[in-house]
C-alpha cells in the first residue's frame, strides 16, 4: 500500500483516500467542521488546513488526495497560525451563549475555540443578529446566530435522507439556512441533522433545555422500532431517559437513525403507567400484591388445566433470553407444545434507507429460540382459534399488547378462565389479566436480540430497578461492569420494582416445584446466554464478550428465517 508521513508518523493510505481520511484511519483525527465521513466534501470552514511539504501553500485536508512519499504537518507554525484565524473568524458574530446552548458539553466550535483560539476576540463592532429560534419543522428549532455554515444538514437531507428540504439564503455574513417554499424539515430521518452539526445552530425539541450533556450518563443499546436494531445510546438523568442518539455501526444504521426510533421507542419506559409490582385479579380489579404471593397463585392456577389447554404466546419485543425461557417452561414444567408469537408488520413504514416493515427488534431471536409450535402444537392463529373452541382455556403471554394490535380479539381473550401477562406497562391487554408480572423493558435489563440481518446485538440497562439493587448485594461491581451496567445503587430518581421476563419465569417455576436452571447459574442475563449458546446452534461459540457492543453476524441462512 502507498505511504505518506503525517507529523512525523508513516502511514499507510487506500487509493483515493483524502488527507484527513488517511490520518483518521491512523488515529490522527484533524481538526474539521463540515467533513462528515458519509458525506460529499464541501471544503467550505477550512479549519482542516494543513501545510504539505513542496507545496507553495496550506491546504485543506478533508479534499486534497493523499499521495505517495506526501509529507503533511498538521501542526506547524503555519497551520496553527491558520487554524486560529479562522477560528477568530468564525468567532466574530458567534453570540456568547454557550450557558444555555443545547450543544454544550458536546460543541466542536467550543472544543477548537479553547484548543485553537487566540482567547480574545479584536473585533468590537457590532454582532450580525439573525433570526432565533426558528421552527424549521416539527421537531428541529433552528438558531441563525449559531450557525457556522458548514452546510452539513443540507447535504444530508440531499444525499441521506434523499429529501431535498435545506438550502443556504443570502451571502457573505448574511448567510443563512432555511427550508425550501412551502416545505418543512420533515423527512423521516431530519434529526440526524442535530447529531451531525458541529455547534448549537439546530436543536431538538423533544429534548430542547431538559439536560446538560455531563449530568446525563450515555448507555449504549439498540434501538426497538423495527428489524433493523440501529445501535444507539439512551442518555439517562435521575433514572429518567431524555433523548436517543445513534451509535455508529457501519454494518447496521452507519451514523444514523430514524426520528420515529428517536422518539416513540423510549417515552414508554418513563411513563406513569408503567406496571410497578404484580397483581392479581379480585373482585373484578386488579390489585397489587407481593412477588411471593403473585408466583404461588400463578403456580396454582395453572395447575388448574391440562398441559393441552394452556398455550404460550412469547414476543418479538423481548429478549432471546426471555423467549427461550418461556419455551423451557411451556415444554417442560407445563408440558404444553401451543407456543408462538405474533409477527407485527407495516406495509407503509419500511424504506430503502434503515426502516424495514417487520416492526419488532427480535423476530428472527424468537424464531431462533425456538418460540415456535412444537410438534403437534398450535400457531398463534390456531391459539386463537382454539381460545374461541373453549379447547384452549389458560394462555399466558409475555411482552406484547394483542389487543392493540388485534381490537377484534377482545371478546376471544375474554372466554379465557386464566390469562397470565408480563408487562411493562399497563395496556388494553392488561384489563383482561387475571395475573400481570411487571416486566423490565429493554432499557432496564441485559439481554441479545437478533436482528433481520442474522446480526446478535446487546441489550444494556441504561435505568436501574429495585431488582437491580438487589441483585447488586451479592455481586461483585466489577462483574456488573464487565457487561456495561452504567449506573449505579445510589442513581437518583424512580427505581420501579419490575423483574427481566426470564428471571420471573425461573421464579414461577420454582414455585411450581420445578427448577428449570439452578438458581447459582442463573443471577445474571448471561449466565442464560451461556446455556442457549450449549444448546442452540446458531449462538455456538457465542458469549456476550464476543458479541461486543456492535454484534456479530450469525452463522444461519438468513433468507430461510426471514
Amino acid at each position: 500500500m502507498p505511504k505518506l508521513v503525517v507529523d512525523g508518523k508513516e502511514i499507510e493510505f487506500k487509493q483515493g483516500q483524502t488527507i484527513i481520511e488517511a490520518a483518521k484511519e491512523a488515529g490522527n483525527t484533524i481538526p474539521h467542521f463540515c467533513w462528515h465521513p458519509s458525506l460529499s466534501v464541501s471544503g467550505n470552514c477550512r479549519v482542516c488546513l494543513v501545510e504539505v511539504e513542496k507545496m507553495p501553500k496550506l491546504v485543506i485536508a478533508c479534499s486534497t488526495l493523499a499521495a505517495e512519499g506526501m509529507i503533511v504537518h498538521t501542526a506547524s507554525e503555519k497551520a496553527l497560525a491558520a487554524r486560529n484565524a479562522v477560528m477568530e473568524f468564525l468567532l466574530i458574530n458567534h453570540p456568547l451563549d454557550c450557558p444555555i446552548c443545547d450543544e454544550a458539553g458536546e460543541c466542536k466550535l467550543q472544543d477548537y475555540a479553547y484548543a485553537h483560539g487566540v482567547g480574545e476576540s479584536r473585533f468590537v463592532e457590532e454582532k450580525t443578529h439573525k433570526d432565533k429560534r426558528v421552527p424549521l419543522g416539527p421537531n428541529i428549532m433552528f438558531d441563525g446566530d449559531r450557525c457556522i455554515s458548514c452546510s452539513r444538514c443540507i447535504r444530508f437531507c440531499d444525499e441521506i435522507a434523499g429529501a431535498p428540504e435545506l438550502t443556504f439564503v443570502k451571502r457573505g455574513d448574511r448567510v443563512t439556512i432555511v427550508t425550501y417554499p412551502g416545505r418543512q424539515l420533515e423527512n423521516p430521518y431530519a434529526m440526524n441533522v442535530v447529531d451531525i452539526c458541529p455547534v448549537g445552530a439546530l436543536t431538538n425539541r423533544d429534548f430542547r433545555f431538559k439536560a446538560r450533556v455531563w449530568d446525563m450518563s450515555a448507555n449504549k443499546t439498540i434501538c426497538q422500532g423495527c428489524s433493523r436494531g440501529c445501535n444507539i445510546e439512551l442518555w439517562v438523568r435521575n433514572n429518567e431517559i431524555l433523548r436517543i442518539t445513534p451509535r455508529q455501526n457501519d454494518e447496521v444504521n452507519s451514523y444514523w437513525m430514524c426520528d420515529h426510533g428517536r422518539l416513540n421507542t423510549f417515552k414508554f419506559v418513563n411513563a406513569d403507567d408503567r406496571v410497578d409490582g404484580p397483581y392479581l385479579r379480585r373482585e373484578g380489579s386488579l390489585a397489587k400484591v407481593g412477588w411471593d404471593e403473585a408466583f404461588a397463585a400463578a403456580a396454582s392456577e395453572l395447575k388448574q388445566f391440562n398441559k393441552n389447554e394452556i398455550a404460550f404466546i412469547g414476543s418479538a419485543f423481548a429478549s432471546c433470553e426471555d423467549n427461550y425461557m418461556l419455551r423451557e417452561f411451556a415444554l417442560n414444567v407445563i408440558g404444553s407444545r401451543h407456543i408462538d408469537f405474533m409477527r407485527h408488520s407495516d406495509s407503509n413504514f419500511g424504506d430503502e434507507i434503515l426502516r424495514k416493515n417487520d416492526i419488532t427488534p427480535n423476530t428472527m431471536g424468537a424464531e431462533l429460540v425456538g418460540v415456535t409450535p412444537a410438534a403437534g402444537g398450535l400457531n398463534f392463529d390456531g391459539i386463537i382459534n382454539s381460545i374461541n373452541e373453549g379447547k384452549i382455556k389458560a394462555l399466558y403471554l409475555i411482552e406484547d399488547d394483542i389487543l392493540s394490535a388485534n381490537p377484534e380479539l377482545e371478546n376471544t381473550l375474554a372466554k379465557l378462565n386464566l390469562f397470565i401477562v408480563h408487562s411493562s406497562n399497563f395496556n388494553k391487554t392488561t384489563t383482561l389479566a387475571d395475573i400481570v408480572f411487571p416486566a423490565a423493558a429493554y432499557a432496564e435489563k441485559n439481554g441479545t436480540m437478533v436482528n433481520f440481518q442474522g446480526r446478535i446485538q446487546r441489550l444494556m440497562p441504561a435505568v436501574a430497578t429495585l431488582e437491580q439493587d438487589r441483585s447488586l448485594d451479592g455481586m461483585a461491581m466489577s462483574r456488573l461492569d464487565k457487561f456495561g451496567t452504567r449506573f449505579d445503587r445510589w442513581a437518583k430518581g424512580n427505581k420501579r420494582d419490575v423483574r427481566p421476563t426470564w428471571k420471573i419465569i425461573l421464579s414461577l417455576s420454582a414455585a411450581a416445584g420445578y427448577k428449570l436452571i439452578r438458581q447459582a447459574q442463573a443471577n445474571m442475563a448471561e449466565d442464560i446466554f451461556e446455556i442457549m449458546s450449549k444448546k442452540i446452534d446458531a449462538f455456538k461459540g457465542l458469549d456476550y464478550d464476543k458479541i461486543g457492543e456492535k454484534g456479530i453476524m450469525l452463522k444461519i441462512d438468513v433468507a430461510e428465517k426471514a
